[in-house]
């Protein structure tokens, strides 16, 4: 089974510290979200919230249509999977699993069926008499994934559960929960600070800044098309060029530019992959400055000519020769002019 979740006007205060700001999210459901922002953007209080944990100060949260509000965690159609998965040492993996079973009165035959079933879902059915204390990090993982699938909830949370895991089996495990996730049809609402992992994962990624969501949309979306400078910078690294509305366009220190703009300031955003020798906006020759090759790409500094203070960064193709000192024509993709955020 699988809800719909709707945060309506949610607000919450710690004292007189606000934490959340009306936030109006709807999740579809079957969908896997991701809350992403820094530490203390509001993204794990609005999961709690969700979880039945905190009660909001002012809103609702609906899951499937019915008001949560006030329910406890236990009576919700949800569970929570945390970064350190709380798994029982002294239990098997096959107990670990059952053991939220257990606590709803499902009797030992059909629970140790249905936890066998998840732990072969999961890739370790042949581990199900070993204790935690016997699996690696990336295992016991898996493990805590599956416990939290038992019980067949509606809508399951997960608190940075890949944190603790390395870069390598950090990325295996975002496709595998992927996989499991389109496989079960399950609603899932993820929590974590990594842009990349947001990336890999999400249908849908809801940035968060200071309790209020800056964005929401696909990830091609909040990373081609960032809708804030904030969202822009936390997706990744980004070219700001000054930019004000002129007779040609726009102007900026590199010159007039063919594009539109709302307003009469802004900042032309540019992706250091948007740049390179080619594309659809001039931005004039520019001198590099220094060059280093990163496998993928040349990652590159180069100053605009027509802008010696001016500093852009481009990822140039594999197969480019950069030399520093080359004055090299530059041209842009993807262009985004965002408005300028009050100091």
């Amino acid at each position: 089974m699988t809800a719909d979740v709707h945060f309506d006007s949610v607000r919450h205060r710690f004292g007189k510290f606000t934490a959340l700001h009306q936030i109006d999210l709807k999740i579809a459901a079957g969908e896997f979200i991701v809350l992403l922002g820094p530490s203390g953007c509001g993204k794990t209080t609005l999961l709690s919230i969700l979880g039945g944990f905190v009660t909001p100060t002012e809103g609702r949260i609906l899951i499937g249509g019915k008001d949560m509000t006030h329910v406890p965690p236990r009576e919700r159609p949800t569970t929570t999977m945390f970064q350190d998965y709380a798994l029982f040492p002294h239990m098997s993996l096959l107990d670990n699993v059952g053991f939220g079973l257990r606590m709803r009165g499902i009797g030992r035959g059909p629970r140790r069926d249905r936890a066998q079933e998840m732990l072969d879902m999961v890739g370790l059915g042949d581990k199900a008499a070993r204790r935690p204390h016997e699996l690696s990090g990336g295992q016991r993982q898996r493990v805590a994934l599956a416990r939290a699938l038992a019980v067949s909830p509606e809508v399951l949370l997960l608190d940075e559960p890949l944190g603790a895991l390395d870069l390598k089996l950090r990325r295996q495990m975002q496709e595998e929960l992927k996989a499991i996730q389109r496989r079960l049809g399950t609603t899932f609402v993820h929590v974590t600070h990594d842009q990349e992992e947001a990336m890999a994962v999400a249908d849908r990624i809801v940035v968060m800044n200071h309790g209020r969501i800056e964005h929401c949309g696909t990830p091609e979306e909040v990373y081609l098309r960032p809708q804030s400078l904030f969202s822009a910078g936390f997706m990744g690294e980004m070219n700001r060029i000054p930019a004000r509305a002129g007779a040609q366009g726009v102007e900026t220190p590199l010159g007039p530019l063919p594009l539109a703009m709302e307003g009469a300031r802004g900042v032309l955003c540019l992706r250091p992959e948007s740049i390179g020798l080619a594309g659809e906006l001039p931005l004039g020759p520019a001198r590099l400055v220094e060059s280093a090759f990163f496998g993928m790409h040349h990652r590159c500094h180069f100053q605009p000519l027509a802008a010696p203070d001016l500093r852009l960064v481009a990822h140039l193709a594999q197969g480019a020769q950069p030399q520093p000192g080359a004055e090299l024509p530059l041209y842009a993709s993807n262009a985004v002019i965002l408005p300028e955020e009050p100091a």
